[in-house]
């Protein structure tokens, strides 16, 4: 049986397609914490999901083992990571410099350190990688940017006690799920067009193969008897893959944040795919 503590936590990270501006919009589709085993996220990003609900037992994982191993120091060393933040600071000449950094050559807590902070003072707050897997956004230029957010960072860290970690392709992860589970999956968003795809956070990227797997794990888990949510973009190849039943698929009202014109962001319909009826027991 899962729990979860009175109060949700906002994530620490920014990043892309996060969901904390529309938990307001899943709410009623999150089934009952009562009514479930395990709960799995494959595809952490900031957590969102996680932290608003807390649901015990949890297996948090991605692909990224560098952002794997960002919530694994917040987990363990929540005080080392707070203080090695306290050392960055908000400067173009210092952040290309910390961007340059090999980070195996820091310990856990720093390494955690360097990611959150270059999280807080890139472009547009975007992680993305290039193909040998190097941080590669600019400098953002922001005001004043809060670099350590303590309070916000304990309390993650409470909230990731006993939580497990792993680090893996969605697929292998949700592997021990079993029926009565529930899984929610954040994937890259299969692009509405040719021109807007952005699946760089991960230099394996995330393509249309990749979509269509993500898919046959889903029926794979249907057979199961695991529930699942899905969220992912409004394109021909989502409707595709899951128009058909069992899922329902249900509109979101999202807003778009990433787009190099300012113009080409705001509303957008995403889609939230459910195997399962609301109130099911």
């Amino acid at each position: 049986m899962l729990s979860t503590h009175d109060t949700p936590v906002r994530p620490f990270l920014k990043w892309a397609g996060g969901k904390q501006r529309l938990l307001a919009q899943y709410a009623d589709y999150f089934p009952p914490l009562a009514q479930i085993g395990c709960y799995y996220e494959p595809f952490i990003g900031s957590a969102a999901m996680f932290f608003h609900y807390q649901p015990h037992p949890a297996v948090l994982s991605d692909c990224n083992e560098k952002l794997v191993d960002v919530y694994r120091a917040v987990q363990t060393d929540v005080e080392g990571v707070i203080g090695a933040l306290h050392s960055h600071r908000n400067e173009a000449d210092y952040y290309y410099a910390v961007r340059a950094q090999n980070p195996a050559a820091l310990s856990p807590a720093a390494q955690a350190a360097r990611l959150i902070y270059l999280n807080k003072t890139c472009y547009n707050g975007l992680y993305r990688e290039n193909s040998k897997g190097e941080f590669n956004v600019p400098f953002g230029r922001y005001q004043n940017p809060k670099i350590c957010d303590e309070a916000r960072l304990r309390a993650a860290a409470a909230a990731l006690q006993d939580v497990e970690l792993r680090v893996g392709d969605f697929a292998e992860v949700v592997g021990t799920a079993v029926a009565g589970d529930f899984l929610y999956f954040d994937p890259p968003y299969a692009p509405l067009s040719a021109t807007s795809s952005f699946t760089g956070y991960h230099k394996q990227g995330f393509d249309e193969a990749d979509q269509r797997r993500l898919a046959a794990t889903i029926d794979d888990l249907t057979a199961r008897g695991c529930r699942v949510m899905l969220s992912n973009s409004s394109a021909p190849l989502v409707y595709e893959l899951y128009d058909r039943p069992p899922y329902r698929l249900i509109p979101i009202h999202a807003r778009r944040n990433i787009n190099s014109q300012a113009n080409g962001r705001g509303p957008v319909k995403e889609l939230l795919i459910l195997n399962y009826e609301i109130g099911q027991g």
